[in-house]
C-alpha cells in the first residue's frame, strides 16, 4: 500500500507545509490541554461591568456581550471541539474498520451490513444527525453519536473495499490453507495493510466534526450553552457582530485554522499513502 520504502510518517514530516500543519494541531493540542494554566481569567467568570471590551492587555481578545474573556474561552473551547473531533473520528474509525472487515472477509454478513450502510446514505447527513440527536437529546453520547453516524458508511465501505482486494492475496491464501481463524486473519493479516489509507479518511472525519460540532452548538442542538465550544462562541456573538466582531472572529479564526491544518495533513497523507496520486510518488 504504501509506495517506498520509507514509512509514510516520515514521508509526512519531509514535507515543509505537513510538518508546520502537524506542529501547528500538536500545538493547540497543548495549548487545550493546558488550558487551566494559560487562560487569564475564569472563562465562565460574568463581568456586566466589561461588557463587549476590544482586545487590551486585561482582555488580549476582548470580551463578549456577559463579560467573559474571549481568549480564555477559546483555549477552553479547542478543549471541547477538539475532543469532539478526536473521539467522533475514533469512534467512526473502530465502528466502520469492525463492520468493513466483516462485511468484506465473511460473506453472509456483507449483503446484511452493506444494506445498512446504503439505508444511512440515503439520508441527507444534516437530517440523520439532527433526526439522531432529537431522538437521544442533547447530551455529550447523543451529540458523539449523531455526528458520527452520517460519516460512518464511508469508512465501513472503504474497508470493505480494502478487505475484497486484500483477502486475494498469496499471503492470505496462505494463512486460510494453514487453517489460521477469521479473526486472526483479519487482525493479523488485512487490517494493518488497510491501515493508511483509513487513517486519511479518518483526518478528514475528525476534521469535518469539529465543524459539524460548530454547526449544531450553533442553531442550540449541539454542545451544551454553558460549555465554552467554538460554535457556542460563535452563536453567543451573532448578536453583537457589528458592534464586537471580535466575539465571533477569534473562535472562528481558530476553527478554520484547526479544520484547515488536519485537511492539509490528510491530504499529504494520501499522497503518500496512494501510488496512483501525484504520478506514484
Amino acid at each position: 500500500m504504501i509506495n517506498s520504502n520509507q514509512r509514510w510518517y516520515i514521508q509526512l514530516l519531509q514535507d515543509p507545509l505537513t510538518a508546520c500543519a502537524l506542529f501547528f494541531v500538536l500545538l493547540f493540542c497543548l495549548t487545550a490541554i493546558a488550558a487551566p494554566l494559560i487562560a487569564i481569567h475564569d472563562p465562565a467568570l460574568l463581568n456586566p461591568t466589561s461588557r463587549l471590551r476590544p482586545p487590551s492587555w486585561d482582555n488580549w481578545f476582548g470580551t463578549d456581550q456577559l463579560g467573559r474573556d474571549v481568549f480564555s474561552r477559546a483555549l477552553y473551547g479547542a478543549r471541547v471541539s477538539l475532543a469532539i473531533g478526536a473521539i467522533c473520528g475514533l469512534v467512526v474509525l473502530v465502528t466502520g474498520a469492525i463492520l468493513g472487515l466483516l462485511a468484506g472477509y465473511v460473506r453472509w454478513l456483507d449483503t446484511v451490513i452493506m444494506a445498512v450502510m446504503d439505508g444511512l446514505m440515503a439520508v441527507p447527513a444534516v437530517l440523520l444527525g439532527v433526526a439522531s440527536l432529537m431522538a437521544i437529546g442533547s447530551n455529550t453520547f447523543g451529540l458523539i453519536f449523531a455526528i458520527s453516524l452520517p460519516f460512518l458508511p464511508e469508512i465501513t465501505r472503504l474497508t470493505r473495499s480494502l478487505a475484497l482486494t486484500i483477502r486475494n492475496e498469496p499471503f492470505v491464501e496462505a494463512a486460510v490453507m494453514a487453517g489460521t481463524g477469521t479473526a486472526r486473519i483479519l487482525w493479523r493479516h488485512i487490517l494493518p495493510n488497510a491501515v493508511a489509507p483509513l487513517i486519511v479518511l479518518t483526518s478528514y472525519v475528525a476534521a469535518s466534526s469539529i465543524i459539524a460540532e460548530a454547526i449544531l452548538s450553533f442553531i442550540g442542538i449541539g454542545t451544551p450553552p454553558e460549555l465554552p465550544s467554538w460554535g457556542n462562541m460563535i452563536a453567543d456573538g451573532r448578536n453583537s457582530f457589528q458592534r464586537a466582531p471580535w466575539v465571533i472572529f477569534v473562535p472562528s479564526t481558530f476553527l478554520a485554522l484547526v479544520v484547515l491544518a488536519i485537511n492539509i495533513i490528510g491530504d499529504r497523507m494520501r499522497d503518500v499513502t496512494d501510488p496512483l496520486s501525484h504520478g506514484g510518488h
